[in-house]
């Protein structure tokens, strides 16, 4: 199954498309994954090509079997800007998560993003029946904050710390 959704220009803000990953995105992959920030707020951050492509490869298999519906973020068909996904992990709830590329940043991508997915995720029958979505991110990362707001995820809690993997205390937002 192939999944296209399409996010509105906004303002001076292109047209934005949500797409599945595609192996001609590897060069951009690594190059997003470079970036000190991202690797930062990530719990894996792939170091080289041959990651890449496992990541990849993932994504595909997440698709086939509806545990990782995963898209790229692209304008005017060019290269991923960044990346959105959802994640099922119980009965009508799933995990949304996404990452904006470095050269991306500070352009409302994430949040047009986040909210075109959110909306699917919710609204499709397609592929999985979803009524409750989770946005986890780290306490500190208030640029993630604020798009999980802007995208009418509501504070649901705060998350101890659980190292190695969250080596930091988290917010779960949470949208119906």
């Amino acid at each position: 199954m192939t999944v296209v959704l399409s996010v509105p220009p906004a303002g001076p803000a292109p047209a934005l498309r949500l797409r599945p990953w595609q192996p001609d995105d590897l060069p951009a992959l690594v190059a997003a994954h470079r970036d000190p920030l991202l690797r930062r707020w990530l719990a894996t951050s792939l170091t080289g090509e041959a990651e890449a492509r496992q990541w990849l490869d993932a994504q595909e298999a997440g698709w086939a079997s509806a545990t990782r519906l995963s898209f790229a973020v692209v304008a005017d068909d060019r290269s991923p800007l960044g990346h959105v996904v959802v994640k099922p992990t119980s009965a009508g709830t799933a995990e949304v998560g996404y990452w904006t590329a470095a050269h991306a940043r500070g352009l409302g991508i994430a949040a047009r993003a986040v909210d075109t997915l959110s909306h699917w995720a919710l609204g499709t029958q397609d592929v999985v029946a979803l009524t409750r979505l989770e946005l986890v991110h780290a306490a500190g990362n208030h640029p993630s904050c604020r798009v999980a707001v802007k995208c009418g995820y509501a504070l649901h809690d705060l998350i101890p710390a659980a190292p190695p993997a969250f080596p930091t205390e988290g917010h779960r937002h949470v949208r119906l």
